[in-house]
C-alpha cells in the first residue's frame, strides 16, 4: 500500500519536480512545486481539491522528486517531462511540434525553402509560421521582391539555362550567372531583415541604393530598385494591420465550449499578421482557463521561440507570469491595452468560437474522412483544398487531363478545369501529366493561383514521379502530392497509396474512410476527364473522317454539312441522297459513304 504520511516526512522544502506514477510504473501526472513537501502534501489532505485528482489518487503507487535549484527551473523540467512523458492527468499539446518555419540554406547561393522539422545548424530559419499556406505565400512574397533562388542543390547545380521562374521575374537565376555573388549576397542580407520584421530598414536601404545608382547615372539599377521598393511597398500596404509598429507578437485567446477547450494562436511578425492556428488540448475539460493557458505556453514555446510580446485573454496570475519569465528571450505579458490589442484578441477569440463550433460537428461523415485523410496521410493540418489530375484518351487520341477540386465539405464543380493536351507522344501519360501540372501550378508558383493542400494523381509511381519533379522545378516541391495506384482488378477498396519521398506504399483497405474519400475525388477526376475525352474525340472523329477522303476539301465538307444539317444527318444520308448535292459525283459519294459506314 502507498505510505504518503512516510513520503512527505522524506520530502524536502527545496523547488523542484514531483512525478505519480501508477502501480505499473506509468506516469501519471507531473508537476512543479517552489516547495516539494508541501505541495505534495496538499494533495493527500481530507478535502481533495477536486474529483479529477480524487480519481488520480486512488491510482497512485509511488511518487518521484527531482529537486532544481529555482522554481523557474522548476517549471522547464516540468514541461519538458509532459512533452516527453505524455502524462494521463495533465494538459497536453500534441501538435506543436508540426509548426513551419522558411529557411535560408548556408550554401553560397543561398536557397528560399519550406522547412518542417529539425532545423540544419548551417542554415538560418524563421518562424514559426501558423500554417503551411502562411509560409507558401510570404516565400512567394520574398521570390516576387528579392528574386531568391527555391530549387534543390541537384537542380540548381545541373542547369544550363534560366528556369520558368527566371522568365516569369521570381529568380534571379544564379544557377547560370544571371547575378552576380555580391549582389545575390545582398538580396539574401535585405530578405533577413523583411523575415525578422524590419521591412522599414530593407526600404531604408534600398532607397539608399536607388539614390546612388541615380547619382552615377546609373538608371538602369535604379530603376530596379525603384520596382522592388513599389514591390515592397504595396506589400506592406496590403498586408500590414491598423499599427504603424514592426511588431512581434503572438495573440493567445482560450475559450471553451461544446465540450471542448480551444487554444487559439494568432501571430503577428513585423506588423503582419500572418493567420492563426487553433489547438485542442487532451484533459484541458477540468481545468480552469488560466490553467490552460499556462500549460499552452510552457510546453509551446520549448521548441518555437517567443516573440517579443504575448497578448493574452486571461488575467495576469503568477502562475502566467512565472512561465512567462522562465522563457528565453523572456517575453513581456500583457492583457490588451488599447484599441488595437483588443481587436487583435477579439479576432482570435472569435476564431477560436469558430473551431470549437467546426469541432462539434466532426461527427458529420466528411469531417470524419477528413480527419482520418490528415492522420493517414501525416499531414500537418485537416487539408482545406485538395485538387486531383487524371488523364484520358483513347489509343493516345484526343487526350484530355482534369483537374477537380475539393474544398471545404464538397466536390467545387464551378472550380474544375479541363486541358487539352498537344505537342506530346500520343500515349505518353508521363508527358500528359507534367504539361497539365506545369499549366495549372505555374500560375501558382508565380503567386497568381489557389494553392492547394494536397494533391492527388491518378496513377501509379511513374506518374507521381513526374508530378514531383514539375514541382520542384517549380519551386513548390513542399506540396504533399501522392499517387492512387488502382489495385489488381482495378477493384474498389485494393487501391494503394504511393509517395514522392521514403514513406512506403500504404494500402488501407476498403473500410478506411480516408480511402473512401481518396476514392471519391479520384472517381471524380476520372469521371470529369472521360467526358472531356469523349466530347474531344467525337468532334475530332466527326471532322477528320471527311477531311480523310480524298476529293473532300473545305468548300465541299462546308456544302455537306449545310445540307444535311450536320454530322449526324450526313451518316443517316444514302448514296443516292448524296449525289444531290452540288459537286459531288456517285462514285465519290460512294467514298463518302463507305467511309462513314
Amino acid at each position: 500500500m502507498f505510505d504518503s504520511k512516510t513520503l512527505i516526512q522524506s520530502l524536502t522544502e527545496q523547488p523542484g519536480v514531483y512525478r505519480m506514477l501508477a502501480a505499473d510504473g506509468a506516469v501519471l501526472y507531473v508537476g512543479k512545486a517552489k516547495s516539494l513537501k508541501k505541495r505534495v502534501a496538499s494533495y493527500f489532505q481530507r478535502n481533495v481539491p477536486s474529483p479529477r485528482i480524487q480519481l488520480m489518487l486512488q491510482q497512485v503507487a509511488q511518487v518521484e522528486t527531482t529537486v532544481t535549484r529555482s522554481e523557474a527551473e522548476a517549471l522547464l523540467l516540468e514541461n519538458n517531462l509532459i512533452k516527453s512523458l505524455a502524462p494521463k492527468y495533465n494538459i497536453l499539446f500534441r501538435d506543436d511540434k508540426s509548426y513551419p518555419y522558411i529557411m535560408l540554406s548556408g550554401d553560397k547561393f543561398s536557397r528560399l525553402a519550406f522547412h518542417r522539422g529539425a532545423r540544419d545548424k548551417s542554415a538560418r530559419s524563421f518562424g514559426p509560421f501558423p500554417n503551411s499556406g502562411a509560409v507558401r505565400e510570404s516565400i512567394q512574397l520574398l521570390q516576387r521582391i528579392f528574386l531568391l533562388r527555391t530549387c534543390e542543390n541537384p537542380v540548381f547545380n545541373n542547369r544550363s539555362r534560366p528556369c520558368l521562374l527566371h522568365q516569369i521575374k521570381r529568380c534571379s537565376a544564379p544557377c547560370v550567372g544571371k547575378i552576380e555573388l555580391d549582389a545575390y549576397a545582398t538580396q539574401v542580407r535585405l530578405a533577413e531583415l523583411f523575415l525578422n520584421g524590419q521591412p522599414g530598414e530593407v526600404v531604408d536601404q534600398l532607397t539608399v541604393k536607388m539614390q546612388q545608382a541615380a547619382e552615377n547615372l546609373d538608371f538602369e539599377h535604379a530603376t530596379l530598385y525603384r520596382d522592388q521598393i513599389r514591390s515592397l511597398q504595396n506589400v506592406l500596404h496590403r498586408q500590414f494591420v491598423s499599427s504603424e509598429k514592426e511588431e512581434d507578437n503572438d495573440v493567445l485567446a482560450v475559450m471553451s465550449g461544446e465540450g471542448f477547450v480551444c487554444v487559439n494562436l494568432a501571430m503577428v511578425r513585423g506588423g503582419r499578421h500572418l493567420g492563426d492556428r487553433t489547438h485542442f488540448p487532451h484533459n484541458a475539460q477540468l481545468f480552469s482557463a488560466s490553467e490552460v493557458l499556462a500549460a499552452f505556453i510552457g510546453q509551446h514555446y520549448l521548441d518555437h521561440p517567443p516573440p517579443r510580446m504575448l497578448l493574452v485573454n486571461q488575467a495576469l496570475t503568477e502562475e502566467l507570469q512565472a512561465v512567462a519569465n522562465s522563457l528565453e528571450p523572456r517575453p513581456a505579458l500583457h492583457q490588451p491595452r488599447n484599441e488595437k490589442e483588443r481587436a487583435w484578441l477579439a479576432m482570435a477569440e472569435k476564431n477560436a468560437l469558430l473551431a470549437l463550433q467546426a469541432r462539434a460537428h466532426d461527427g458529420s461523415r466528411t469531417q470524419q474522412r477528413l480527419l482520418a485523410l490528415q492522420e493517414t496521410l501525416n499531414l500537418p493540418d485537416i487539408p482545406a483544398r485538395i485538387e486531383c489530375f487524371d488523364v484520358s484518351h483513347t489509343m493516345g487520341e484526343a487526350t484530355v487531363a482534369s483537374c477537380v477540386v475539393f474544398a471545404g465539405d464538397r466536390m467545387k464543380n464551378g472550380e474544375y478545369r479541363r486541358y487539352n493536351l498537344h505537342g506530346i507522344t500520343p500515349g505518353d501519360d508521363y508527358a500528359a501529366m507534367r504539361q497539365v501540372l506545369t499549366r495549372r501550378y505555374e500560375k501558382v508558383a508565380a503567386g497568381e493561383g489557389v494553392c492547394p493542400d494536397l494533391i492527388l494523381i491518378d496513377g501509379g509511381k511513374g506518374q507521381l514521379n513526374i508530378a514531383h519533379e514539375v514541382m520542384v522545378d517549380l519551386g513548390l516541391e513542399n506540396l504533399p502530392l501522392v499517387g492512387v495506384a488502382k489495385g489488381q482488378g482495378r477493384k474498389p477498396g485494393a487501391e494503394t497509396l504511393v509517395f514522392a519521398d521514403e514513406r512506403v506504399d500504404l494500402q488501407l483497405g476498403a473500410e478506411s474512410l480516408a480511402l473512401l474519400l481518396i476514392q471519391e475525388i479520384r472517381d471524380e477526376a476520372h469521371r470529369f476527364a472521360i467526358a472531356g475525352h469523349r466530347a474531344r474525340r467525337a468532334k475530332t472523329r466527326n471532322v477528320s473522317r471527311l477531311e480523310d477522303i480524298p476529293g473532300i476539301g473545305p468548300a465541299r465538307r462546308k456544302r455537306l454539312l449545310a445540307q444535311f444539317g450536320g454530322m449526324a444527318g450526313l451518316v443517316a444520308a444514302t448514296v443516292e441522297d448524296l449525289c444531290q448535292v452540288n459537286g459531288i459525283s456517285r462514285k465519290l459519294a460512294q467514298q463518302i459513304h463507305s467511309r462513314l459506314h
